[in-house]
């Protein structure tokens, strides 16, 4: 007993001789959705050897609600000194224009990283009699379609809606759900025709029979489900549509200290080990630059924005 008490004297004592240089050590990462989802799984297969190149503990904390803006208002609350990354999805920028009011201004987040992606699908029970989305297409004119995605203004309801809608001209109705395996179990039972979602959402269902992907919105077919063709062999060319899990800081982070971040993070995403376990979760790594991330994210906010504009979707 007397030792143990000794140990936690000393251990106390080493805490309070830290004091603030050992807070300057933890990176804080929010992320914007619940355990067990993508971007909760991409911030702990990065987060953690993330920590180890820069020196940092890493504490990762789920803040879900309100599309991920709850998130993005924590972290742009939070001191701007690098300390506090906002992990989050496509729904950054659709969001943007979504909303009439998110919380906050989108101009005071910055990429650091767009650290993974994964391509927009659409799949179907495997005793549907179509296979293809031409052959999909073709079948349904004039018929009311029904589709399931994860919830309302979702990267995968908007360009279900925008696809469907827009360009195909097919009447279709969305049907909700709470979780990307709800929408999942809803097209694989036959309950509704298609299911419009991110590959990480239906790959394990393609691969294994279960379901048919019609269609990939890639410019290659994707490695993970190289069955799958893309919109543009079913007739429909230049869609590229994808979900994508990033890493954001405040917009008044020390220059300096963003790069150091996105470097290191750039550097954590070629490692074999990390890039086989986003693969396996149907995400395709990106390690690119700061200013690649930069670009990649301003694309997105403009091409999501029209999207929400031209289908008329709002969120009070």
């Amino acid at each position: 007993m007397r030792k143990a008490l000794q140990y936690l004297a000393f251990t106390s004592t080493i805490a309070v001789m830290a004091g603030p240089a050992a807070a300057q050590q933890q990176l804080n990462l929010i992320v914007g959705f619940g355990a067990g989802g993508s971007a909760d799984s991409i911030a702990r297969i990065v987060g953690n050897r993330l920590g180890e190149r820069l020196g940092q503990k890493v504490v990762i904390e789920n803040r879900p609600g309100a599309g991920a803006n709850l998130a993005a208002k924590a972290v742009i609350a939070a001191a701007p000194d690098g300390t506090t990354l906002l992990v989050t999805t496509a729904a950054l920028p659709i969001n943007n224009t979504l909303y009439k009011n998110k919380g906050f201004d989108i101009a005071d987040l910055q990429a650091v990283s767009i650290a993974a992606t994964t391509p927009e699908t659409l799949a179907v029970s495997k005793d549907s009699p179509t296979k293809t989305l031409k052959d999909f297409i073709a079948a349904k004119k004039g018929l009311k379609v029904n589709y399931s995605s994860a919830g309302v203004g979702t990267g995968s309801h908007i360009v279900g809606e925008y696809f469907f809608r827009t360009i195909a001209k097919i009447d279709v109705a969305h049907v909700p759900f709470r979780s990307g395996p709800d929408a999942t179990n809803a097209a694989m039972g036959g309950h509704v025709d298609f299911v419009s979602a991110s590959l990480s959402g239906v790959s394990a269902q393609i691969v294994s029979g279960a379901m048919t992907g019609i269609a990939i919105a890639t410019e290659k077919r994707f490695p993970a489900v190289p069955m799958v063709p893309t919109y543009a062999e079913n007739g429909y060319p230049g869609i590229v549509w994808s979900s994508w899990a990033g890493f954001f800081a405040h917009s008044k982070t020390p220059a300096a200290v963003v790069a150091k971040q996105a470097a290191a993070i750039a550097e954590v995403l070629k490692e074999k080990d990390v890039n086989d376990r986003l693969l396996a979760i149907g995400f395709a790594p990106m390690s690119g630059t700061l200013a690649d991330s930069t670009v990649f994210y301003k694309r997105e906010l403009e091409d999501w924005g029209k999207m929400v504009r031209t289908l008329g979707m709002s969120v009070d």
